[in-house]
């Protein structure tokens, strides 16, 4: 006798489960955060070292280039940054949809390290003498923009500048240097034939000044006074970064990128769909069910993660649903075996759950080992790759072995498959008789 609650609670099961996905799927969809991959912008691999000869770059010192880093680069604008520190002395930065990958690379590699100097080169300020973030943009007398700052002792840039003034003309000037290192000079760059000299500006000390405001003007454009302002806010870096390794994707590549990807993936789940219905019958149909599941859960957790969506990722969860196709197929081949032995459909139900267990259990435990390699190991493309493919695997386990099997058991139990193997692609003929 056909127990039709059984069939009822599959259908509302059904139903509940599909109203679910029909409402969280276009939100989900617009919170995936995508990769430059398939925004566009650009990748660096920087090189670190430290500014000083004998000093180490330490982990502390990583972490504080890191912090530095993502300052300067919230004056960009960029809404999902990926700063990461590889191995022991290299720093990768990865920038979604950046228009000015010219103006992003100086601002991030710029150690940025300001000094007051007098034309011997003697230092009299630098930038821990600042309030932090006073730097503003402002225009002169002639409308030429300029720099205001603050300092926070007035009382030590009054001495500074009567010390400066008495050394009276041409001696009394402040230089102002950004980047200072041993061998640029004031007299040399005054003197040599290079229009544009390596200090910021000169001004000439004529008296004591007691202010805690600082100006520096230049022969700036608001361009440049911008990004100076925006270094001098975010701060000195404490390492020197040698770019090493740069990867550059347009904004059109990566949204065509983006479209074949999902065309090609699209087309690929549709063939396995199409595929599981004409050989395994109903139970293809469970297990088309089950990774309609398996795909909104994958993207659902990806976004709860707040996972950088790549081109790597995309195939990581093609790949996933081939192995959530597996996991399935595994199980409706072995219950295809004991049909043909002559079991009954329940009695097939059970052994060929119990027999594709372990398999399936080996095959994901093996995979997942070998994902978490890849994360640990890999870069940052290889890491995303890696974190789509063990979300993958977690969620393939969840809906393919205890999903599937839930579905079907509804309604093998409810008996509405007795005596009916054809459901599950297996003819009569084929059955040994007992």
């Amino acid at each position: 006798m056909v127990k039709k609650g059984r069939i009822v609670s599959f259908f509302v099961i059904v139903v509940i489960l599909a109203g679910l996905i029909a409402a969280t799927a276009k939100p989900l969809i617009h919170n995936i955060k995508l990769g430059l991959d398939l925004q566009g912008g650009f990748e660096v691999l920087y090189q670190v070292s430290p500014i000083n000869k004998g000093d180490k770059v330490t982990s502390d010192t990583l972490h504080d280039a890191v912090s530095a880093i993502n300052r300067r680069i919230n004056t960009l604008g960029v809404s999902e940054p990926n700063v990461t520190i590889e191995g022991k002395n290299h720093i990768r930065v990865q920038l979604a949809g950046v228009k000015d990958q010219k103006k992003a690379r100086e601002l991030l590699s710029t150690t940025a390290k300001l000094s007051f100097r007098d034309v011997d080169n003697k230092k009299m300020l630098d930038g821990s003498d600042l309030k932090p973030g006073s730097a503003k943009v402002g225009f002169d007398q002639t409308n030429q923009p300029m720099i205001t700052m603050q300092l926070k002792d007035a009382d030590k840039f009054a001495k500074v500048t009567k010390t400066i003034a008495a050394k009276g003309d041409p001696d009394n000037k402040l230089v102002i240097w950004l980047d200072w290192h041993k061998g640029l000079t004031y007299n040399d760059e005054i003197t040599k034939s290079k229009p544009d000299p390596e200090f910021i500006s000169a001004p000439a000390v004529q008296k004591e000044i007691d202010s805690k405001d600082v100006q520096i003007t230049g022969n700036f454009s608001i361009d440049e006074a911008n990004n100076l302002r925006d270094l001098l806010n975010a701060g000195a870096l404490p390492v020197n970064m040698k770019e090493i390794y740069s990867n550059s994707v347009g904004a059109q590549f990566g949204q065509d990128a983006m479209k074949d990807t999902l065309t090609a993936g699209a087309i690929g789940i549709a063939a396995i769909f199409l595929f599981m219905l004409l050989f395994y019958r109903f139970g293809g149909f469970i297990a088309v069910v089950s990774l309609c599941v398996y795909l909104w859960l994958v993207i659902a957790v990806f976004v709860g993660l707040e996972a950088v969506l790549t081109l790597p990722g995309i195939a990581a969860l093609i790949l996933g649903v081939g192995m959530a196709v597996d996991a399935n197929i595994i199980t409706l081949e072995r219950i295809k075996d004991e049909l043909r032995s002559g079991k009954s459909v329940l009695s097939a139900y059970r052994a060929g759950n119990k027999r594709s267990f372990g398999t399936i259990l080996d095959a994901n435990l093996t995979t997942l080992i070998a994902a978490a390699v890849m994360f640990i190991y890999g870069n940052s493309s290889v890491k995303g790759f890696a974190v789509m493919l063990i979300v993958s695997i977690v969620i393939t386990f969840i809906t393919s072995v205890f999903g599937s099997r839930l579905f079907l058991s509804l309604w093998v139990k409810s008996r509405a498959l007795d005596k009916k193997p054809g459901v599950f692609g297996v003819k009569k003929g084929d059955i040994d008789e007992l």
